[in-house]
Parts: structure tokens; sequence; C-alpha cells
């Protein structure tokens, strides 16, 4: 189980923290770039507004990309299986490190663009996709530990792709198509490595009716002796869906059944994006400056910031089985709550006092070890355990699109929210996370240690009322 779950992250989550953080160190590399090959074009100098805004297309078609993935990453899962979508899903990989490693050496920067956009679907595909195989092949005291593999290997992929953006090794000017391209090195580990693992037990039972190759599957994954409790599980769901084909995401919107869980979905993806995990990394560099970090040591510190948030996401790992799903996001967002306050206070005072940008500092820190343990990590394991066989995929497409959009949108405002409200828009990100807590207060039910139909059930007091 353990090996499954890595060598479907490398490629998975992996790609997205990977290709989310390696595009910062070559920034001023690339606006050269993009300068020398217009020139030698069109014998001009680049307009700096034309500049800003090829950068802006290179930089956020990767969202656009991401969002085509998540539409696309559910139907795949469907037609070709979970492990036919992600071993497919590595060729749109290294497609795209080939055109970004071009785009240099051909003076193209259409390349890069298109390159940006096709390992956006990459990672689109893969954040759907991953989770929906790691809840399916996990037993049910195992599931929480074991999904958490999805955060870890995004955190992972944020922290590798910090390091080797280091101007040490690949960040500098010589280097930064090797960069781009290095996102090949995961699709070609998860190409050799994830052939030798089933396919997910439960969709060779309930989407193909395949008895014999989900006992197979079920003995790899589970042990010849623990597989038949596992077994009974699978086939108890199956009989209850009595053959009913994958919905569709717009089937979702209209079926009252799974009402609650659709809500508890948008909110908890849509709360995840907004929750101020951006204005946190967008305001570390200028806080690390304010407590006297040299420039050229902001880098390094900026790999504290990826390696807690690695921390976390394993810690969480560790605890979400025994400690239940309910009490680690709630207390995160509550503790996030804590942490805006206290920020809003020494943004505002730190010119005052000298010791009030290492508060800043601290609360940075404590934000981001909050996120990981509480929203950064427990929001897509909730996911797969919301939803029966038949409207899982659906509801990864659903959650997958909603994120893509709110990580687009939160790229394109957030810089007008900060110079409009300043330190005061962390008041903003206060209370959405006070009401993303309520909410999961009021709403959601433990998962810890239940079955789908278990869940299921105890969701439909809220979907048909007391009486039913």
């Amino acid at each position: 189980l353990f090996l499954a779950v890595c060598a479907v992250g490398i490629g998975g989550t992996f790609q997205y923290g990977y290709n989310v953080s390696i595009i910062n160190a070559p920034t001023q590399h690339i606006h050269k770039f993009l300068n020398e090959t217009w020139t030698s074009r069109y014998h001009k100098g680049l307009n700096p507004h034309l500049l800003t805004f090829l950068w802006s297309v290179i930089a956020s078609i990767f969202s656009l990309g991401g969002l085509c993935g998540a539409l696309m990453g559910g139907s795949m899962a469907i037609r070709l299986g979970r492990k036919g979508a992600l071993l497919m899903n590595n060729l749109i990989a290294i497609l795209a490190s080939i055109l970004m490693g071009l785009s240099y050496p051909t003076g193209l920067f259409e390349l890069l663009i298109a390159g940006r956009f096709l390992i956006g679907i990459n990672s689109g595909i893969g954040f759907c996709v991953q989770p929906l195989y790691i809840g399916e092949i996990a037993p049910k005291h195992l599931r929480g530990g074991l999904a958490m593999g999805t955060s870890i290997f995004l955190t992972g992929g944020i922290l590798t792709g910090q390091i080797i953006g280091l101007r040490e090794l690949l960040g500098g000017e010589k280097y930064w198509p090797l960069l781009l391209s290095s996102s090949c090195f995961p699709a070609f580990a998860q190409l050799l490595f994830l052939p030798w693992f089933p396919e997910s037990p439960r969709y060779l039972l309930i989407d193909r009716g395949d008895e014999l190759s989900c006992a197979k599957a079920l003995k790899r994954f589970h042990g010849s002796s623990e597989y038949r409790r596992e077994m009974e599980d699978i086939q108890r769901e199956s009989s209850v869906l009595d053959g009913e084909k994958p919905k569709k995401p717009w089937q979702l919107f209209t079926d009252r059944s799974v009402r609650w869980q659709l809500i508890t979905v948008i909110v908890m993806t849509i709360g995840q994006q907004l929750s101020g995990i951006n204005a946190i990394y967008f305001y570390a560099t200028y806080i690390f400056e304010a407590a006297g970090i040299s420039a050229e040591k902001i880098p390094y510190v900026t790999l504290g910031t990826g390696a807690c948030e690695c921390l976390t996401a394993l810690s969480c790992g560790l605890l979400i089985d025994y400690v239940g799903r309910r009490y680690l996001i709630i207390g995160g967002y509550l503790l996030m709550t804590l942490w805006c306050t206290v920020l809003t206070f020494s943004l505002t005072y730190q010119d005052l006092y000298s010791w009030m940008p290492y508060v800043s500092m601290m609360s940075i820190f404590a934000f981001i070890l909050s996120f990981g343990l509480g929203p950064g990590g427990i929001t897509n394991t909730l996911i797969a355990e919301l939803f029966v066989q038949s409207s899982r995929p659906a509801a990864y497409m659903i959650g997958g699109t909603l994120s893509w959009i709110s990580f687009f949108t939160i790229g394109m405002l957030f810089p007008f929210i900060v110079n409009g409200l300043k330190q005061y828009c962390f008041l903003v990100f206060l209370l959405e996370c006070s009401f993303v807590a309520a909410f999961i207060f009021l709403v959601i039910p433990e998962t810890k240690n239940k079955s789908f139909l278990e869940i299921k059930k105890d969701f439909h007091k809220l979907n048909f009322g007391r009486s039913t």
C-alpha cells in the first residue's frame, strides 16, 4: 500500500506542487528571454506592459490547463481506469517538458506558453485521479493516513521545486530551460513504477464487474488473510448501487441524496483556496526583509516555509486516523483565524517596535503549520470519503474545477485586495476561516473508520430530513 501511494504520488500531486514552485526562480531570466526574442524577431524592444502581459500569460496559463485537466480527469478515470488515466497522463507531462525545453534554443516563447498549459492539464488530471485511486485502495482504518499521500507529495513537490530552483542548482541563467523541462523525470518515474501495481479493486468490481481481478488486487494490497472483509464491503456497495452507471457532474447537482455532500465539497474547496495561504506567501518576502534578512538569503528562508508545509502534511498523515478528520480540520481553521488576528496587529505596528517583525515571522510559520495540519491535508481526503463509487469521479471533477477557478481568481484579484486593504486583508481571511470552521462543525459528521455506505447513511438525515 505504501509503495503504491509513492508510485501514484510521484507523477500525481508532486507534479502540481513542483510546477507551481519552479516558475518563481527563473522569473528574471524568462523576462530577459522574452525581450531578446522579441527584439530579434521584430527589431524593436518589447513594451514593458506587453512584457508584463506575456509573463502573466506564462504564469497563469498553468491554472487554465489545470482547470481543463480537472474537467477531463473524472472521465479519464471512468474510461481508462484510475491507474490507466495516471499512466496516460504522464505522456502529457513528457510532451510539456519537451516544448518548454525547446523554447529557448528555438527562440519561440510560444512553446513555453504551450508547455505550461500542458503541464497544467497534467497537474489537473493528477490532482483529480490520484486521491480517487488512493481512497479506493485503502482499508477504512488506514484510509485517512494513506489519502494524506496526496498532500505529502504536493508539499514535497513544492519543497523540491524550491530547492532545485536555487541559483546554485538549476535557478541560474544558463539552466532555467532545464529547470522547466525537469518535469519529465517524475513522469518517467511513474511510468516505470506504477505498472507493477494493480488497478483500484473498487473500480474493477463495481465499474467493470470483474470479481476475480478485484480479489487478486485486494490480496496484493491487503494481504491474503485480511482482504475478505474489504471484499465484502465492496460487494455490499456494489449490490446497493445495483449496476448504477458513474454519474456526470451535472447529475450530482440534481441528485437530492448527495445535496449536502456536494455543498460540503463546494464550501471546503473554495474555503481552502481563499483561506489566506496565498496572502501569507505574498507577504512572506516583505516580512522577512523587515526582520532584517538580506534579499540574497530570502530564498533560503522561503525554503523553511516549504519545509513547514511538508512537515505538517507528514504530521497530519500520522494523526488523521487517530484524532479524526473533524477535529483536525476545525482546529486548523480556528488556529488560522487566530494567526490572521496576530498578523493584522503585528503588521499594523511593524514600524513602532523593533521586535514586531519577528512576531510577524513567527505568525507566518504558525499559519502555514495550521493550514497543513487541517485544510491543506484533509480537504481532498474528505471528498473521497463523502461519496459512493458512482458519484466519486464526478465529485472530484467538481472539486477540482472549483479549486482551479478559485486558484486562478485569487491569483488575479489578490494584488488588488492587498493594495486596497494592506495588512487588513487578513481580516477578510479571518472571517472566511471562521465561517468554514463553523460550517464543518455544524454539518460534517466524523468519517474515521467508517465505510462509504455508513458515511452515506450519516448524510441521509441531512439530505432528506429527520422523518425519513
